[in-house]
Order: structure tokens, then C-alpha cells, then sequence
């Protein structure tokens, strides 16, 4: 490991050769597809789960928030195991950890049995966003870090696009059980190749005084950053809108006319496909204004979350009425995903590469516990008193404030990148 710390031009490289970034790229793609599939795949079969077992909507709404809850719990540990030990070893081991607690949800036979196993999809998951988004940090030069992550992230709609269509097909057809174990098998295979991805050297953090005392050192550390707190909130209020309404669209569209009973997922699939787009080009604009002005990262996001919280309210006034609604919830789901990659830039940009994992893992915290380990919950408690067609009307609101988290980020984002120790990466 080099230990050249000099305040130089940012890298013009990564770790590895521009060819085997790409691979590592690649192979993190679809362990993301992977992890998104399994997570949201339940969704589109909440009638068949209800039907099944007789829960509320609010009972249903907590399959999702039960993942986020133990993502949340477990990020600390994974994400200082991460920084510490091994970006690609954890990565393999909580894929395959996570894709046999969505293979054991097929075996489930209650309503407390599946929870506890979506329970343990959420320790798997874990520690994969942290890993992946500092291998990927390092593997490309902070040049097109954005432009990486707008990238990457389009792995998510396109899972979760996977998760609902195939819940929601395979449970009007073959019963629900079996779309657990078919979305599992991928991952399974994806841990095994990405225990042999290249990774570099691990870069430890500042000496300290035993894990206790490193972990509040370092938790003080990314905490004092305002650019990093705010962008925090604004990544979790935005992702509270996008967890609440992938768990409940496909419902949605069942219960106000637009598909029938089984069929919602396709027309979700049809609205996150769009999101495809949305995180590519929220990544290649948000680092072209990074590029003229450095806080334009973060006024790039702001600017979408605003545009995507009116375009979602307007749209939630033509319920059953497709030509209108659906072309405004694509334009929703382009917007959306705008804020994905730029915010998850600045997460690496502000912090020296020995706490990129922590600095990740704590935003992972941030979203879930300020938000979206609620918003399906609150959607579907909502809706068990009016009605979900009004409830799914509370969601404009988050993006409101994730515009104004991330205007308050890039008013301190130039003092805190100034700040940043530059260190040479290397490989193993």
C-alpha cells in the first residue's frame, strides 16, 4: 500500500486497468439486480400473500420494512468489516447469504415465519452497497465516479422491474412460494464469481485505540461533515418515496381499476423501467455542472427531487385513467433516480478511502432509520383508514424535503472535499 498522502490532482486512474474496472463493474451489476430482485419481489404478491394468510395492509407493508430494518441494524458491523478486511470477500458472502434467506422464504407456512426470513435477506443485503460503491469508487477515478454510480444504480429499477414482474407472474400461475426460490438461484452463482474480483490493498483508517473507540472516532468523523449529513437526509427522503412506492404500486394499479388481480406488476414493470434512464443521466449531467462548478454534484439533485415530487403529485390525480397517468409516472420515474448517483458520489468524494465503506454504510443507516424502513408501513397504514389511493398521496411530501437536504449538502460540499487526504490506491 502506497503511502503517498501529498494534496495532489485527484487520480486519473483506479486501482486497476480501465478493462478490469469495467469487469469488476460488470460483475457488481448484476449481484445489484440480484439483490434487488429478491428484496422487491414480494411486492407484487402482497393479494396473494393477503388472500393466503388474512394480514392488513399494514402487516403486508412490513415484509418490505423488516429487509431495511436489519440492512440498517447490520450496516455498521458489515461496513467495518468491509474497510478493515475485504470489499470483495464480504461482498460474495453476503450475496450468498442473502439469496438463501429469499430461497427459505419458499418454505415459509405463516405470516411470522416470512418475515423472519425476509428479516435475514436484510443481513445479507447489508453489507453489499457499502462494498460495491467503494470497490467501485476505487476501480474508476473520481473524474467519472458519478457518471459510475448513475451507471450501476440502473441495476436497481431493473431489479426490482425483475422482482415485481416475476412475483407477480410466476404467483398468479405457479403460487407465490415458488418465485422466492426462482429469484434466488442467480445470486447464488454471483457469489461465487465475486469471490475471485480484484481488490486493492485495504487502506486502514487513522490509528485508534480498539474497534469501540475507532468506530466513535470515525461515526464523529463522517458526522462532522455537513455535506455529507444533508446528503444523507436527502438520499433518505427520496428513497422513502421510491421503497413505499415500489411496495405498494403494483396494488395500486389493482385496486383502482387499472389491472386486474396478479397483473399490477406489469404495469409497475413498465414504470421502473423508465428509471433506467434516470440514473445514467443523473450521473453524466450531475458531473458535467461538477465539472463547471463542484457544488452542482449536489444543486443536480436538488433540482430533480423537487421536479420528481410535483410530477408524482400531480400524477396521483388520474387514478385508472392510463394515458394519463402512466406517461406521468415514467417522467416520475426518470426524475427520481436522477438524485441516485451524485449523491452516492459525494459519499466517496469528502472522505479519505479507509472510511468510504463506513461513510456509505452510514448513509445506508440514515435513509432507513429517517425513512424508508417506515414508508411502506405508514402507506399501508394510511390506506387500512382511507384507502390507498389517498394514502400513496403522502409521498410528494418526502421529495419536497430531500430538495431542501440537498440544497443545505452544497453549501458546505467545496469546504469538505478541500479537507480530503489523497491517497494512491494499488491492488492486492
Amino acid at each position: 500500500m502506497s503511502d503517498a498522502t501529498s494534496p495532489a490532482a485527484p487520480q486519473q486512474h483506479g486501482f486497476v486497468s480501465p478493462r478490469g474496472a469495467w469487469a469488476i463493474f460488470a460483475v457488481l451489476f448484476l449481484v445489484n439486480v440480484s439483490d434487488y430482485a429478491d428484496r422487491y419481489v414480494v411486492a407484487s404478491m402482497l393479494s396473494f400473500i393477503k388472500a393466503d394468510w388474512h394480514i392488513t395492509d399494514a402487516q403486508a407493508g412490513w415484509l418490505m420494512g423488516v429487509v431495511i430494518l436489519f440492512i440498517t441494524v447490520f450496516s455498521v458491523p458489515a461496513s467495518l468489516l468491509i474497510d478493515r478486511w475485504s470489499r470483495r470477500k464480504m461482498v460474495a458472502i453476503m450475496t450468498g447469504f442473502w439469496s438463501l434467506a429469499t430461497l427459505a422464504c419458499a418454505f415459509t407456512g405463516n405470516y411470522l415465519q416470512l418475515l423472519i426470513a425476509r428479516s435475514f435477506i436484510g443481513v445479507g443485503e447489508s453489507g453489499y452497497a457499502p462494498g460495491g460503491t467503494a470497490m467501485l469508487a476505487a476501480a474508476f477515478p473520481e473524474q467519472k465516479r458519478a457518471r459510475v454510480m448513475g451507471l450501476w444504480n440502473v441495476s436497481i429499477p431493473l431489479g426490482m422491474g425483475i422482482g415485481l414482474f416475476a412475483g407477480g407472474a410466476i404467483a398468479k400461475h405457479w403460487g407465490w412460494q415458488h418465485a422466492f426460490g426462482l429469484v434466488a438461484a442467480p445470486g447464488m452463482l454471483l457469489a461465487v464469481i465475486a469471490w475471485f474480483l480484484p481488490d486493492y490493498k485495504t487502506v486502514p483508517p487513522p490509528p485508534g485505540k480498539g474497534v469501540v473507540r475507532d468506530f466513535w472516532r470515525d461515526t464523529k468523523t463522517i458526522f462532522g461533515l455537513p455535506s455529507l449529513v444533508f446528503t444523507f437526509l436527502g438520499f433518505a427522503m427520496n428513497v422513502s418515496v421510491t421503497t413505499a412506492l415500489a411496495s405498494w404500486l403494483s396494488v395500486y394499479f389493482e385496486r383502482t381499476g387499472m389491472a386486474a388481480e396478479g397483473a399490477g406488476g406489469k404495469y409497475a414493470t413498465g414504470v421502473f423501467a423508465l428509471v433506467l434512464v434516470g440514473a445514467p443521466l443523473g450521473g453524466w449531467l450531475s458531473d458535467v455542472w461538477h465539472r463547471r462548478n463542484p457544488a452542482g454534484r449536489l444543486y443536480f439533485p436538488a433540482l430533480t427531487s423537487a421536479a420528481a415530487a410535483v410530477v408524482l403529485f400531480v400524477a396521483f390525480f388520474f387514478p385508472n385513467q392510463m394515458m394519463v397517468q402512466m406517461p406521468l409516472l415514467g417522467l416520475f420515474g426518470i426524475l427520481v433516480t436522477c438524485f441516485i448517483a451524485p449523491a452516492a458520489a459525494v459519499t466517496q468524494d469528502v472522505v479519505q478511502p479507509g472510511l468510504r465503506a463506513f461513510s456509505y454504510a452510514m448513509c445506508v443507516i440514515v435513509q432507513h432509520v429517517a425513512g424508508d424502513i417506515w414508508s411502506p408501513g405508514i402507506v399501508g397504514w394510511f390506506s387500512d383508514q382511507v384507502g390507498l389511493a389517498q394514502a400513496v398521496r403522502i409521498l410528494p411530501l418526502w421529495g419536497v424535503f430531500a430538495c431542501v437536504f440537498f440544497l443545505l449538502a452544497a453549501r458546505f460540499y467545496e469546504r469538505d472535499l478541500a479537507k480530503v487526504e489523497k491517497v494512491e490506491l494499488v491492488a492486492e
